[in-house]
């Protein structure tokens, strides 16, 4: 007989109930990770989150041979791989740590059915967030829509304590049909995520170490330092949170400690936030939370879709984020939020499409987080900004990146330029255009949009709509 623990988004071995309880059934351990690129058709795996998932599942193998076991891998449709293990390694017990997903839920109840019919206990855990998703109510036992509240009322639970680490050697299980991880094709076959290596290195080992980083440091000026994209003022967490390679209780409890952490501290309350809305609202993905807002006049232009994707837009600090995205998979989150704007008010692209693309470029990509992002821009969501609030991505890279380093450093084109021009080239003069070699229209693009009257078109779109009904 065996315990399988089956690994989902929880690929640590620190702070892992699943793996604490098997690990004290006395029975021979089955470690498996099941992927399915087809499972999720609507929100399957981003080419680079696979990247990231590679090299995090790897990273994950080596910290279990160290306990004496092994991670074998599958690749098809879970429930019948599931079925067929629990069968073939006689399965008494099959543990997991649940993913807060609803696809991911709905496949989790199918498991117990299945087990309980072949007399395996199945057991499942919570580990990747601070509450179980409908824990956390107003006084009507309705979600929250509204984040203060919902934090608020957060803060005065108690949060369990991190499991800490099993320690001893385990006994593997032996199983034979089982592929590699090269076999899974996770990476891409052309080297377009090369530059990726020089600044993520997947895993519960960098995780750690970029968090222990973080406290005794960049944690003082995160408050300030964390809205300029060239300071590097943030975490850069989020991929380690998103694959579960860091414990969200063990930061929580790191930060209590901290007498600076309030902010930060709110980011993870965002995080949780995120999560509990999507299991709330499972529609949420591709619908807007807002129903009002299914029948908002949205524009598809794929001209200016496709320059926005590709960092084209003639306006700087857009341009240098999607870059930055493209180059590395990852964007500063300040970026994100002008990014978005952008495209949702300036261009009047519906925000699905930019979440489609955030998910696929985005190490990152976390359905929860990216909902609710997206729809928070677009004024859709919960808690959103209003639709009448634009940001001008001129003032915002003025702002923001002041000394124009962050755009020099994506943008090259423009790097000669000076500060007084850099985020406005189109409103340099020829001679400093040409001095910097910047040639409008060819080496780098006018603006596709001019933005004051990309404002008051979105204005008018908005009011228009408000005032003649929005089942129009």
């Amino acid at each position: 007989m065996t315990t399988i623990i089956w690994f989902q988004r929880d690929l640590r071995v620190q702070d892992n109930p699943a793996l604490k309880y098997a690990s004290q059934l006395q029975l021979p351990i089955l470690p498996i990770y099941i992927f399915d690129a087809e499972e999720d058709s609507n929100w399957s795996m981003g080419s680079s989150s696979r990247w990231w998932l590679h090299y995090s599942l790897q990273s994950l193998q080596k910290k279990l041979r160290e306990l004496g076991l092994d991670l074998f891998f599958f690749q098809g449709a879970t429930l019948h791989i599931l079925q067929e293990i629990i069968d073939k390694a006689d399965a008494k017990h099959i543990v997991w740590n649940y993913c807060y997903e609803p696809s991911a839920l709905v496949r989790e109840k199918k498991l117990i059915k299945l087990a309980s019919a072949k007399k395996c206990i199945a057991k499942g855990f919570h580990a990747n967030l601070l509450f179980v998703p409908g824990q956390i109510t107003t006084k009507q036992g309705n979600p929250y829509q509204v984040f203060t509240p919902f934090w608020r009322c957060c803060l005065k639970q108690e949060v369990g304590n991190p499991e800490g680490r099993v320690t001893k050697k385990l006994q593997l299980a032996s199983y034979s049909k089982h592929i590699s991880l090269n076999t899974l094709d996770l990476l891409p076959h052309i080297p377009w995520a090369q530059d990726f290596s020089f600044l993520w290195q997947p895993g519960e080992d960098s995780a750690l170490k970029k968090w222990k980083h973080f406290l005794k440091g960049k944690i003082h000026q995160y408050a300030h330092g964390r809205d300029f994209p060239a300071e590097r003022g943030t975490s850069m967490l989020s991929p380690h949170l998103h694959f579960g390679e860091i414990s969200v209780k063990r930061i929580f409890e790191d930060l209590l400690k901290n007498t600076h952490s309030e902010v930060f501290l709110r980011e993870i309350g965002w995080r949780e936030f995120a999560n509990h809305l999507l299991i709330a609202f499972p529609h949420t993905p591709s619908k807007p939370l807002r129903v009002e807002y299914t029948h908002f006049p949205w524009k598809r232009n794929a001209k200016w879709l496709k320059a926005w994707q590709k960092g084209m837009t003639g306006i700087p600090i857009v341009d240098a984020g999607m870059r930055q995205l493209w180059q590395l998979g990852w964007m500063h989150n300040r970026v994100r939020m002008i990014v978005a704007s952008f495209l949702v008010k300036d261009l009047n692209i519906p925000w699905q499409e930019g979440a489609k693309w955030f998910w696929d470029t985005l190490v990152d990509a976390d359905l929860a987080n990216n909902t609710l992002g997206w729809q928070w821009c677009a004024g859709c969501g919960a808690d959103a900004a209003p639709y009448f609030r634009i940001f001008n991505p001129f003032t915002q890279g003025k702002k923001f990146d002041p000394k124009a380093e962050y755009v020099r450093q994506f943008v090259p084109e423009l790097k000669k330029l000076p500060n007084s021009y850099i985020h406005t080239p189109h409103l340099a003069p020829k001679s400093v255009l040409e001095e910097a070699g910047v040639y409008l229209g060819k080496n780098y693009p006018y603006p596709i949009v001019d933005h004051d009257l990309a404002r008051k078109r979105a204005l008018q779109v908005y009011h228009q709509w408000n005032k003649h009904g929005y089942k129009s």
